[in-house]
């Protein structure tokens, strides 16, 4: 084989293809823009093809259930897991019976220097780090294969991830015997930001205070949790100064802008209403128009349940909620990635070239702060 695809938009980078070689003869490396992609060993491929056969891109049906899901809108019945939640705590409800059940869960953390990756949790502390958005793409690693041998041992598993990184893993675990006891969630995602970009943010940061970043939080509850506030609102702390410094340069380029996301986004085969995952978790926007009793400033989830495991799930941890069931058309009409890829801007490629040739602070004079 001398590539696993055809062109960088028909790769997501979920991994799936290096994690089954039986081979090892692949390597997830990255591009000029921070994103990882496949690279072939050919000397030690031995054309087996599963690469190709084991790509979300390429396998018919892309893992997909067959049916639109039931939706429902959740919050957790404890404040204080909503207040440390993204949303309204859903995720939160699902990984605590996975957990009480002497199982493990997979999310996404930061690792040194606040690179994201995947990673496993068997307490509701490592589970807790997984709990807030981090906005760019994971590094997966071995987590597939990692899940797999956890199946194999009879371990409950509760993946979380994106759209793309779910269809993955479906079709990594195919039909393994095991697999009744993989539960699998994903999120309605926006795209997925360049962790080159993601690091060179942070730099940024640390040359404009002049300090060492200490923490970061992407969507912090100081403020009241609904679109305005949450899409736009990123604080970190430096070493020496513990006050938290607000930012909101990096959703920007990241919501505003669109110069930041994996080609494969414009493209995406995973933004409708049929999900590869058991259970899809987002933000319920909308809800004060069509629910205003339901409304909670401490954050409201939206839940869809899309299969027969999915909805067993639920109800095992529907106790833990406040819910009610809601018309699809609601959130089909708030979550534009239930219907449609992002649409790239026409001058990406012009973003790229000015990051090559000028640096990261020209791309926030130029399309952050209008300064040409």
């Amino acid at each position: 084989m001398n590539s696993v695809f055809t062109g960088k938009e028909n790769c997501c980078g979920c991994s799936a293809c290096q994690q089954i070689c039986p081979a090892s003869a692949i390597a997830m490396e990255p591009d000029k823009e921070g994103f990882l992609y496949p690279v072939i060993n050919q000397a030690a491929c031995i054309d087996c093809e599963q690469c190709v056969q084991v790509c979300p891109l390429i396998k018919e049906g892309n893992a997909k259930e067959p049916v639109f899901a039931n939706a429902y809108a959740a919050k957790h019945k404890a404040d204080d897991v909503k207040m440390t939640s993204t949303s309204g705590g859903a995720f939160t409800a699902l990984s605590d019976y996975i957990l009480k059940q002497n199982g493990v869960v997979y999310g996404v953390d930061f690792a040194e220097n606040f690179k994201i990756c995947h990673k496993k949790a068997r307490t509701a502390p490592e589970r807790d780090r997984f709990k807030i958005s981090k906005y760019a793409q994971s590094d997966l690693k071995d987590t597939f294969a990692d899940i797999e041998t956890e199946l194999s041992h009879g371990t409950p598993v509760l993946f979380t991830g994106t759209p793309c990184q779910t269809a993955g893993l479906r079709s990594f675990i195919g039909n393994h015997p095991a697999a009744r006891n993989l539960y699998v969630c994903d999120i309605i995602c926006y795209g997925i930001p360049s962790p080159l970009i993601w690091q060179e943010y942070l730099r940024h940061l640390e040359v404009k205070y002049g300090d060492k970043i200490e923490s970061v939080h992407f969507r912090s509850k100081v403020f009241a949790w609904n679109r305005p506030n949450s899409n736009r609102n990123f604080m970190c702390t430096t070493k020496n100064c513990p006050q938290p410094h607000v930012e909101d340069d990096y959703y920007t380029l990241y919501f505003s802008a669109r110069t930041i996301m994996r080609p494969s986004c414009s493209q995406c085969r995973f933004t409708d209403s049929r999900r590869a995952a058991d259970i899809t978790i987002a933000d319920y926007w909308g809800i004060e128009k069509y629910m205003p009793e339901f409304m909670d400033s401490k954050g409201v989830s939206l839940i869809l349940i899309n299969s027969a495991k999915g909805k067993r799930l639920f109800e095992q941890v529907k106790q833990d909620l406040d819910y009610a069931e809601r018309p699809a058309t609601e959130c089909l009409a708030e979550q534009q990635r239930l219907r449609e890829p992002v649409k790239f801007p026409e001058n990406r490629g012009q973003f790229w070239e000015d990051y090559y040739t000028h640096g990261f602070p020209y791309l926030i004079d130029k399309y952050v702060n209008n300064i040409d």
